[in-house]
């Protein structure tokens, strides 16, 4: 005699919810010092433009650090983003084409993801 026992279902949620997570701490850390540096500071003259310029960001980009820095600049989010909207459907009243809504979503910040990812690997 064997003896079932039901197994929870699996949920891919908690790698959804991760992503939304580090992608909405990552904003909030680095919007603030943005908006500092490239709309006071610079401005104000108190950083040198130079800082910024093409040369130095194209440097920084092109370093496999800089590349990876930029990818999960760009891609985590965008995660963070793509979840919310996602979420904020259900919230607002839209519950139909529920798996669509969640294969647009998350296809699109995957898609994205995949091309900030082969765009910076072709500029190392």
């Amino acid at each position: 005699m064997s003896h079932q026992t039901s197994q929870p279902k699996r949920s891919h949620e908690p790698v959804f919810w991760g992503l939304f997570g580090a992608g909405g701490m990552l904003t909030a850390f680095l919007t603030p010092v943005m908006i500092l540096i490239t709309g006071i500071l610079i401005p104000l003259g108190i950083i040198d433009s130079d800082a910024l310029s093409y040369e130095r960001v194209h440097g920084f980009a092109t370093s496999w650090y800089g590349a990876a820095i930029l990818l999960v600049l760009i891609a985590l989010p965008l995660w963070h983003t793509l979840h919310r909207i996602f979420h904020g459907l259900h919230d607002i009243g839209v519950h139909r084409g529920r798996d669509w809504q969640q294969v647009i979503c998350y296809g699109f910040a995957f898609a994205v993801s995949v091309f900030c990812f082969t765009l910076l690997i072709q500029m190392l």
